[in-house]
């Protein structure tokens, strides 16, 4: 008796599992769906959360928005294309997955944050992964979603505006523990933008044709590394940020500045390789307490220029290599930049080393009294073939006390470091 109670049971629970797929089949299916006026956005309100949606290929109109957890992926040809209005596609739900797709033509108003795709607060957890997103104001913009993860995307900014009415490729505000890692970002106005932050990580990305390649502001206990800047107006400049760890990227022929930092204070900066700037490899401007250790400054009209207080740096173990002035620094004190033993390598230093310990055996300045007269009065540079200049300068090199304030290195190395980023 008890068996045959239980076989009808057990078929009518065989048969609403089968109808609805089983539960592995029901999270593994994707629902596909086809160009169409509204198609998207119908499709993406009747979606199941946890759904997968596919997009065949074809335009699919913007704007859409995404209300609840799912995935969007696109196949190869699929294109969400806003038609010159508003955000393309925006995010209002945490842990959703946006990949494959090409996302274009968002609106243009700065004021409104028009993007190509959208990320607000509720968005934590959010991967935008695999997309192309090409001739949007902003690129990809986090508007508070902590946790995001953009990975492996092409950002392709605007060219129809002049550099100040664009938006940035990737910009972050307040999006807390997000990361940002193999995205490739060309045109727009910053590369990545990032402001009122905390432990943030811009890993492995690569900018180019670009006013900023990384721009931080009041963005602390971050971390940049590994990324590459070509042919940009600044290369990575961190400003009004505490306790970053910035090693292992690389600046080649940026602009003005291969690396700025304007406040930057409590941070380290390792093994990082700035080459061919055409003006300043690095500027220090009010920044405290970092160490500077195993970078390579080469080719820049200015190695580093060094200014406006900045206090308690530790610059030890770097190369400042072909540089035509090593080192820009005004100033009457003395600036020791070696520390236990251990200097900095100058490509222009003569010195010998008779005891074979690497180390240079005389200390070295790379500026002079002519050099500060220079900086302060640029039209002093008529003199600097007379035969006065001549003779102050062989007077230097006879009696160093009369030296004036400025950077001296006790113990310079006499070979670079030998740098993987390189």
């Amino acid at each position: 008796m008890r068996l045959r109670r239980a076989v009808p049971a057990l078929c009518a629970a065989a048969m609403l599992l089968a109808a609805a797929g089983g539960p592995r089949a029901a999270a593994a299916d994707a629902i596909h769906v086809t160009p169409g006026a509204g198609a998207l956005q119908a499709a993406l309100d009747a979606a199941p959360p946890g759904a997968v949606l596919r997009l065949t290929p074809g335009v699919y109109p913007g704007p859409v928005v995404i209300d609840r957890t799912l995935t969007l992926e696109g196949e190869p040809g699929a294109i969400l294309d806003g038609g010159g209005k508003g955000r393309v596609l925006s995010v209002v739900a945490p842990d959703v997955t946006v990949r494959g797709l090409m996302v274009r033509n968002s609106g243009t108003s700065l004021a409104e944050t028009d993007a190509g795709i959208f990320l607000d607060k509720p968005a934590s957890g959010t991967l935008i992964e695999g997309n192309r997103v090409e001739n949007n104001l902003f690129g990809i913009y986090l508007h508070g979603a902590r946790r995001a993860l953009v990975r492996g995307n092409e950002v392709i900014g605007r060219q129809d505006l002049r550099m100040s009415e664009r938006g940035n490729g990737i910009h972050l505000w307040a999006a807390r523990g997000s990361v940002v890692e193999g995205n490739r970002v060309q045109f727009g106005r910053d590369g990545i933008f990032v402001t009122t932050s905390r432990k943030n990580a811009f890993r492995n990305n690569a900018f180019r044709d670009l006013r900023f390649a990384i721009h931080y502001m009041y963005t602390h206990d971050s971390e940049v590394s590994g990324n590459r800047s070509r042919d940009n107006h600044v290369g990575y400049a961190l400003m009004y940020s505490d306790r970053l760890r910035v090693f292992d990227n690389v600046s080649v022929g940026d602009r003005d500045h291969g690396m700025l930092f304007n406040f930057t204070n409590k941070s380290r900066i390792e093994g990082n390789v700035v080459r061919a700037g055409r003006t300043k490899c690095v500027f220090l401007y009010n920044a405290n307490r970092n160490l500077l250790s195993g970078n390579l400054f080469e080719g820049c009209a200015i190695g580093i220029h060094f200014t406006a207080g900045s206090e308690g740096n530790r610059i030890v173990g770097n190369g400042f290599v072909g540089n035509a002035t090593q080192v820009k620094y005004v100033g009457t004190r003395h600036v020791e930049w070696s520390a236990e033993g251990v200097g900095n390598y100058w490509s222009d230093n003569p010195a010998l080393d008779l005891d074979g310990d690497g180390i240079a055996d005389v200390p070295y300045r790379p500026n002079d009294l002519i050099d500060q007269v220079v900086w302060r009065h640029p039209l002093a540079k008529l003199l600097l073939t007379s035969p006065s200049v001549r003779i102050l300068r062989w007077a230097h090199d006879r009696f160093p006390s009369i030296y004036p304030g400025g950077v001296v290195d006790s113990a310079p190395l006499m070979r670079p470091p030998a740098l993987e980023a390189g």
